[in-house]
């Protein structure tokens, strides 16, 4: 085969892919197609953690793969976790070639599966439709390549750039087109992370509600059997023993200040605890990250108030933000998007947008910050 043939194909197996984009966390989102003599013969795609990897689903799929072509998103796997390894898998399956999309930037793997099926005598491509393939896994590749899951804020406003009126009613800016959005925002992210004042003002869940996705039933039935890990930046554990945040199937870490305890109450709700060390204006960031690399979480969603949302901006943990505006004016008095004590326009923070669409009658902007780079890519 060539490169012309190799690209449909690749784009199949991303096709694939994504219909894990709700369900196979913490592992990466992968795809793979089986072909043998221009039949596609197996397919498949990674199923919920502990489940079967893309390749496995393709090749049971096939059921016999002798002197096939594996395409896969991902490099195979080479090493044994909750699975065997991948690589081992298209070896004994008789594979002839594999064509990768992209290395996997998981230490643990990082060529070795690639290796390994060279030395298999298979033969080995890499690098079709790269850049797809890393669009599909933006968390999975940060938190492999710097310690850290990808970090995104979501923030709904008014056209005049407000959340809330002075008295804190915000519901509702956005129509439910945006909060339908919204509900697959959460549904495809690790981890929520919120701030107390958000739990007090809100009594929010922060849980995937599938009904409310639109997906397709398959993708629904997956992404139902998993919530969020919520997380609340509660430096003095003021979240009520009753609040919704706490009850629901998803669990819950209060992150809290090593100064304070919890109550009997809070402790009785079967939620979880976390003492961080004091930052500037608050809970120190770093650690809270830290942690949650441990937990294995790629994708975290802020949903939270101007004041959280901003101290994250300002510190350089947000990578994206996600801004739905309402066609509506909410007028001076109403609290701001986010909040950045700015004084000159030289502090201003610079954007850059990666997306704009509308979501019902509103519109989304999706931005990451920083300059363009003269060829137009960002920084």
């Amino acid at each position: 085969m060539n490169s012309l043939t190799d690209i449909p194909i690749m784009a199949r197996a991303l096709q694939l892919a994504r219909r894990g984009r709700y369900s196979c966390m913490p592992n990466p989102h992968v795809g793979c197609v089986l072909v043998r003599d221009g039949e596609v013969i197996g397919e498949g795609y990674t199923r919920p953690a502990g489940g079967n990897h893309a390749e496995i689903e393709a090749l049971q799929a096939a059921g016999n793969a002798q002197g096939a072509t594996a395409y896969v998103t991902l490099e195979p796997c080479s090493h044994q976790g909750k699975t065997g390894p991948c690589a081992d898998a298209l070896v004994n399956a008789g594979v002839v070639r594999v064509v990768a999309a992209m290395t996997d930037p998981n230490p643990e793997v990082a060529g070795q599966g690639l290796s390994r099926l060279r030395a298999a005598g298979i033969a080995v491509e890499c690098g079709v439709l790269e850049n797809e393939a890393r669009a599909l896994n933006p968390g999975f590749i940060a938190r492999m390549s710097r310690g850290r899951g990808r970090v995104r804020a979501k923030l709904a406003m008014s056209l005049d750039g407000r959340t809330a009126m002075a008295s804190g009613e915000s519901r509702w800016i956005t129509s439910a087109a945006a909060r339908q959005d919204v509900q697959r925002l959460r549904a495809g992210s690790c981890a929520v992370l919120t701030g107390s004042g958000t739990v007090l003002s809100d009594n929010c869940a922060l849980t995937v509600r599938p009904a409310e996705l639109a997906l397709p039933p398959e993708e629904a039935d997956l992404a139902s059997l998993r919530q969020p890990l919520r997380v609340v930046l509660d430096s003095r554990l003021q979240t009520p023993s009753d609040a919704r945040v706490l009850a629901g199937d998803g669990p819950t870490y209060l992150c809290h200040s090593a100064a304070v305890s919890a109550s009997t109450a809070l402790r009785a709700t079967g939620a979880s605890f976390l003492a961080l060390p004091q930052g500037e204006g608050g809970l120190a960031f770093a650690p809270l990250f830290s942690f949650l690399a441990e937990q294995q979480c790629n994708e975290i969603l802020v949903e939270s108030g101007p004041r959280l949302a901003g101290a994250l901006l300002q510190a350089g943990y947000l990578d994206e933000l996600i801004v739905y505006m309402a066609p509506a004016l909410l007028g001076s008095r109403a609290r701001p998007l986010l909040q950045l004590p700015l004084d000159a326009m030289a502090d201003k923070v610079p954007l850059t947008f990666v997306d704009v669409r509308t979501v019902g009658r509103d519109l989304r902007f999706t931005a990451i910050p920083g300059h363009p780079e003269p060829d137009g890519q960002a920084h």
